[in-house]
């Protein structure tokens, strides 16, 4: 199963064309987005393109293609703009060899794994800042931000394919990270 990922939108609409547009082409079963859809927070500059209402609309056309979790900008009135449920703070898929646990990381994350198996993918946003790696026995993977990217990265969103997880730079279309998760 193909897999596209993106977190971190915080209403940009440029952004949200741009991930909506990769997303048609790539031909992924799911979209699934990490938390932090349409506000931006108080600690964030107001990205490109602030537009939340319109973001939520552009979303909202692929409503039954997304599976999104609650980032820590996300709200119960954010979830009154979206046909997608927002605010479980984790979701899980399961596929044939692992699971991949699905959380924007301010709670559960990389400084306070939940419990997983050997092989397991822990996929996450918050940070902002791209990573796909093995850490001891489980897979990390944050696909960075699509909006308001850090650590001098560039705007970016992932994908899962064959086994592979990526992290692309949105606009340059290169490949920034990637980790096999081969059974």
């Amino acid at each position: 199963m193909k897999l596209m990922f993106a977190s971190d939108i915080h209403g940009s609409l440029p952004a949200t064309e741009r991930v909506l547009e990769l997303f048609a082409q790539s031909d992924a079963r799911w979209l699934v987005i990490l938390g932090d859809v349409l506000n931006h927070g108080p600690r964030n500059a107001l990205p490109e393109g602030y537009a939340p209402s319109k973001v939520a609309d552009r979303l909202n056309e692929h409503a039954s293609k997304i599976i999104a979790v609650r980032g820590n900008c996300d709200s119960e009135v954010d979830q009154m703009l979206l046909h997608f449920p927002i605010t479980a703070p984790w979701q899980q898929v399961l596929l044939a060899e692992r699971r991949l646990f699905l959380t924007h990381g301010h709670l559960l994350g990389p400084d306070d794994v939940p419990p997983l198996d050997a092989g397991d993918v822990l996929a996450y946003g918050h940070t902002h800042i791209p990573v796909a790696e093995k850490r001891g026995d489980i897979f990390h993977f944050n696909p960075g931000s699509v909006s308001i990217p850090k650590g001098g990265f560039e705007a970016s969103y992932g994908m899962l394919e064959e086994n592979v997880l990526r992290v692309i730079a949105l606009n340059a279309q290169r490949v920034i990270a990637q980790v096999a998760i081969n059974p």
